[in-house]
């Protein structure tokens, strides 16, 4: 991998991590179209990006690391659990279905379930307005919306953006639990594969990995701001057709051989 790449990479999980379009699912298309093979130096690549994230949500949620908000991280704990219980005990059926095809699949899914759920929301008033006030009940049942981001191309920020919707939040307030809640996510993610692939560290090109942590944290920071702008005056339903197409041009690129539909 070259810097390059490594700018090309960085910016890809910086805009995607946060917006409900999965940055796994474009960090394997990425890779894929870059010609980069899942070697496991990647793969330690893939995991210093993800970390810079994390601190792109820090800088931009420093407020929030204050005593008087011990409940809500006490509620975004509870919307943690049920994605990391079933995420270790069924870790390896999880592994087995990374492929484009499933990506590709899921975004066209995903992309129909936000045009479903902007319709019925013409007319709903949402019932919590600010993160703060997210329920225990909110938080749990955003929890279980969430685990259905261990299908790749699904989305993690979708799938508990989608849930926060459904249990009343606004889309800011969607938007930014699901900001803070990728923290212990992304940060639980993050340590496991460092402890797998440590060792592959000692190989990495340092250079690579440190422009891609750099381009990531800048491209995510600006990101989630520009995310809960965008959302003052439009739905979600332009990110729905988003999904639709991507997923679409994906399934056409794997017919025609561009790209190899196993890839994981």
């Amino acid at each position: 991998m070259d810097i390059i790449h490594a700018v090309i990479l960085g910016i890809i999980e910086g805009i995607t991590e946060f917006l409900p379009i999965s940055s796994t699912g474009h960090l394997i298309v990425g890779s894929e179209l870059l010609g980069l093979p899942q070697t496991k130096a990647n793969t330690a690549f893939e995991v210093i990006i993800q970390l810079s994230a994390i601190l792109a949500v820090i800088a931009n949620y420093k407020d929030k690391f204050h005593p008087k908000h011990i409940q809500l991280w006490i509620k975004l704990f509870i919307a943690f659990l049920p994605i990391a219980a079933i995420g270790l005990l069924f870790s390896h059926q999880i592994k087995a279905l990374f492929s484009v095809q499933v990506v590709a699949t899921m975004f066209i899914i995903g992309g129909i379930v936000f045009l479903i759920l902007e319709y019925f929301q013409k007319n709903r008033t949402p019932n919590t307005i600010e993160v703060e006030e997210v329920s225990y009940k909110q938080a749990a049942l955003i929890g279980i919306a969430q685990v259905f981001a261990l299908i790749p191309g699904t989305s993690r920020a979708g799938s508990t953006i989608v849930g926060a919707l459904i249990v009343g939040l606004s889309r800011k307030a969607s938007a930014e639990f699901s900001f803070l809640l990728a923290l212990p996510v992304l940060a639980a993610a993050s340590g496991y594969d460092f402890l797998k692939h440590y060792k592959e560290f000692n190989s990495a090109d340092y250079l690579s990995l440190a422009v891609g942590f750099v381009v990531s944290f800048i491209v995510a920071y600006f990101t989630m701001k520009l995310f809960l702008r965008f959302l003052e005056k439009f739905t979600f339903v332009g990110f729905g057709i988003y999904r639709i197409v991507f997923g679409v041009v994906l399934l056409y690129l794997i017919s025609v051989g561009v790209i190899n539909p196993h890839t994981a």
